[in-house]
């Protein structure tokens, strides 16, 4: 146990899917899992294990931003013996090309925020994807007929940015093509602590173009993204 986990040893799987919203994760479990179990509900960060397809399992809600998932992760790494992360969330699109339901495979992630240069000093450290996981999401997106795009993301500390789009007008022309809040945070902890991480994200709006998802279809393709992320984990 833990001040921010109450789950006992053995609660979790070594498999972990990590969306960031409380009833996402309850969604997650409730609509895929076999005999879900809620595990831990400390600060309604709510956390479930169960099986897909006869293979063990968790979710945990990691809350918004990097601060709060590195709690969980660093947790779920040393603390519950997790062994593979997956981020299941959305993102924004920096790139006119990506569009709206799109999956984006985080290859890396480009960071404004401290963990990367708070931590290595002098040395610009790249927090990248695990290279088998990317490579089986990538053969199994295929498989399934879904479009995604595998690239470098932003992970931000900032949503509403000051400056809008203009604040991230040089990345799109480094190959940067989605913003989201977690995955630098997430792939420097399992680099640090010698686990394996990957993000799969749905593009639900477009910085350049405006263009938003709908409920409904922001809702299907969610469940075409979990089911990706699940295959992927209980594979790992």
């Amino acid at each position: 146990m833990t001040p921010h986990n109450h789950a006992k040893e053995g609660d979790y799987a070594e498999a972990v899917l990590l969306p960031g919203d409380p009833l996402r994760a309850k969604w997650i479990a409730e609509t895929f899992f076999e005999n879900p179990k809620l595990v831990n509900s400390v600060r309604n960060c709510l956390g479930y294990t169960g099986t897909w397809k006869g293979k063990p399992v968790s979710v945990q809600a990691s809350g918004m931003g990097q601060p709060s998932l590195s709690i969980y992760v660093h947790e779920l790494i040393n603390v519950y013996g997790a062994k593979t992360l997956i981020r299941v969330g959305t993102c924004g699109g920096l790139n006119a090309k990506v569009k709206v339901r799109d999956v984006i495979l985080a290859q890396a992630a480009s960071t404004d925020g401290s963990i990367v240069k708070g931590r290595f000093g002098a040395f610009n450290f790249a927090p990248i994807a695990d290279f088998g996981l990317l490579r089986s999401a990538a053969d199994k997106a295929d498989a399934k007929g879904l479009k995604f795009h595998a690239g470098n993301m932003l992970s931000s500390d900032i949503f509403y940015h000051a400056d809008g789009f203009a604040g991230y007008d040089k990345l799109p022309d480094h190959g940067v093509i989605g913003v989201e809040m977690e995955a630098a945070a997430l792939y420097t902890l399992a680099a640090r602590f010698g686990a394996k991480a990957l993000t799969i994200c749905t593009m639900t709006d477009c910085l350049i173009t405006h263009e938003e998802i709908s409920a409904d279809a922001r809702q299907t393709s969610l469940k075409d993204m979990v089911e990706l992320a699940l295959d992927v984990a209980v594979e790992a």
